[in-house]
């Protein structure tokens, strides 16, 4: 039960943050190099868990290693990508400079 207390901490913590709780599922799986906790959120909610240059993001996989240091496990975050994301898909949609002078009604 006690080995568990990490994906329980990822799950309080990111439901705390997210507009659609009951979409948050964690799995947690143990190989040779530790602890995995495999994050699923709403894909409206990407954007809350990873937060402005991934600083949110960052911060939870700090604190989940300070729950592994002080249970003797080395605790690594992995957050999925979920269907239907748009992350990429914004990127292609930019506008040369010479469009965006064109749309410009002077």
């Amino acid at each position: 039960m006690a080995t568990e207390k990490d994906q329980e901490f990822v799950e309080y913590v990111v439901k705390a943050l997210v507009d659609t709780p009951t979409a948050v599922k964690a799995n947690r799986t143990i190989d040779e190099r530790g602890v995995l906790i495999t994050l699923d959120v709403d894909s409206k909610d990407m954007g809350m868990i990873i937060g402005r240059e991934g600083a949110t993001a960052k911060a939870i996989r700090t604190l989940l290693r300070v729950v592994g240091a002080k249970n003797n496990a080395r605790v690594n975050l992995k957050i999925n990508e979920p269907e239907g994301s748009q992350r990429g898909e914004r990127r292609e949609t930019k506008k040369s400079i010479d469009d965006v002078v064109n749309d410009i009604n002077v």
